[in-house]
């Protein structure tokens, strides 16, 4: 149908960009697919299941996957408030420009901070248990510093790649993605249909877990439920990139569910698979497995497939970091472009291949410098649990920012082109509820879940780092109480949509 002469041309990416006041800079040729897949390796069923199944066995038992189901409901919620306001804010930065604008400049400052630092720190665990996969492929079994080494060189290697463009990124994650469908759904599918040992009713024991937690069973549910809680978080990623996707109101809210639900329901899957092919499964209540997987996937297929499984977790754990990396480059790159952090006239650089390369680099080094504590593996154990908390507690501050702008009108989710009609207040209040208590949850200081011989301040870790980030946080707005450049007062009315 042609639309009448009178009626205005459809907006560009470009002009819709310039109406949130801010011009085309980086690269925009991401379609919808390319956006669902940065996410997808981001949340990533290898990793997001791999790396807690043990701890997951060890509070809770078998019944843990009903503590997976909780934290995949909450999120959904989440993911379904971030969709709102991705498809009204489609800007680099997400929880950053949503919370600033939708609150005010220092409170989306305080937002970034905490959220650009839970990145960073994730990249780097990250990397670090990548390293453990990339030494298991070339049959070593490194001690401390060797282990530290493999580490670098997953950091380095995912820096390389983030370096040369969007290319090399968008193979990357393909490669990713499939070796996700070889290693989660290809895998637990066989484990599943053929090679389970336990029957369905034990999902709904704990097999005396309870014992890990002095007899409360409610104890280790709760634990099961925080340790549940890292396996669904980085669907936001999609929404970090939204510059440099094509019609990004439309496709980033969609590729931000629909990353989170695929996955969610593939590591559920992959969960009762592991759960009900694991021989001696009372073997994982009782000890604190770091890696029940291998062990399992062999003894089920034989020994010839254990270079090939290791192969294939080495590359989702690349594409994991990869899209980690972008999604903190983003946002660092947001920031500084509103002059919000030391040194923003450099991180704001773009290169000429349109990749932000002052914060790529700027994210090496400082993961390179937090990966130094790798010499210490229970300290990594605590990173892991602080970016888990640090994640909850940035999605809190950004859905608390939507529910206070919703209340006083300062938001109409309406005018975006993805809404929840009547639905939006309920599913924000009951969004704003589950990520304070998941927050909580995680930060609670847990003796069981590190080593008998760990430090006092390990089990404080959580709420530790975050009162740090907290303080260096305030003294920095002390200093600089208006912090980044001010959005003029048409772009901060949150109740005007973004041109359709």
């Amino acid at each position: 149908m042609i639309p009448p002469p009178h009626a205005p041309p459809h907006p560009s990416d470009e002009d819709q960009l310039a109406a949130l006041g801010y011009t085309q800079q980086l690269k925009r040729e991401l379609g919808f697919w390319t956006n669902f897949g940065l996410g997808f390796a981001f949340v990533s069923p290898v990793v997001g299941l791999y790396s807690i199944v043990g701890a997951g066995m060890f509070a809770s038992g078998p019944a843990w996957i009903w503590a997976l189901l909780i934290a995949l409901s909450g999120q959904i919620l989440v993911a379904l408030v971030f969709a709102e306001l991705a498809s009204q804010f489609p800007i680099s930065g997400g929880i950053y420009q949503w919370s600033r604008r939708l609150v005010g400049p220092r409170y989306g400052w305080f937002s970034g901070w905490i959220h650009s630092w839970t990145q960073i720190i994730t990249f780097t665990s990250v990397s670090y248990l990548g390293g453990f996969w990339m030494a298991a492929l070339f049959g070593r079994h490194p001690d401390a510093t060797e282990q530290l080494l493999w580490g670098f060189g997953v950091l380095l290697l995912v820096s390389a790649i983030n370096l040369l463009g969007q290319n090399p990124l968008k193979y990357s994650v393909n490669v990713g993605i499939a070796a996700e469908l070889i290693a989660s759904i290809a895998i637990g599918l066989l484990l599943l249909l053929f090679f389970a040992e336990n029957d369905w009713s034990v999902l709904l024991h704990d097999l005396g877990a309870s014992h890990n937690w002095n007899g409360s069973a409610a104890e280790g549910f709760l634990a099961a439920i925080a340790v549940a809680g890292w396996a669904f978080v980085g669907f936001d990623a999609c929404s970090a990139l939204s510059e440099e996707v094509k019609d990004p109101r439309r496709h980033v809210p969609r590729a931000l569910l629909m990353s989170l639900v695929v996955v969610g329901l593939v590591i559920v899957m992959n969960a009762v698979a592991v759960i009900r092919a694991q021989q001696g499964v009372t073997g994982l209540v009782q000890v604190l497995s770091v890696d029940p997987l291998t062990p399992l996937v062999t003894d089920a297929f034989g020994a010839w497939l254990s270079k090939p499984f290791q192969a294939v977790v080495l590359a989702s754990f690349l594409a994991c970091a990869i899209a980690i990396q972008t999604t903190a480059t983003r946002i660092l790159f947001s920031l500084s472009r509103d002059q919000a952090l030391p040194l923003s006239r450099h991180l704001q650089k773009v290169a000429p291949n349109q990749v932000p390369a002052n914060a790529v680099l700027t994210t090496t080094l400082i993961g390179a410098v937090i990966l130094c504590v790798g010499l210490n593996g229970s300290a990594v154990s605590t990173l892991i649990a602080f970016t888990s908390g640090g994640f909850y507690a940035s999605f809190t501050l950004a859905v608390a920012a939507a529910l206070w702008a919703r209340l006083r009108g300062r938001w109409d989710p309406g005018l975006g082109a993805f809404h929840l009609r009547g639905w939006g207040l309920l599913v924000n209040v009951i969004a704003v509820m589950w990520v304070c208590f998941e927050t909580v949850n995680i930060a609670w200081p847990r003796p069981q879940l590190l080593a008998p011989d760990a430090p006092w301040y390990l089990e404080w870790a959580v709420p530790l780092i975050g009162l740090g980030l907290t303080l260096t946080g305030a003294l920095y707005l002390a200093r600089n109480p208006r912090p980044g450049v001010p959005v003029s007062t048409e772009k901060t009315d949150t109740a005007a949509a973004v041109p359709q």
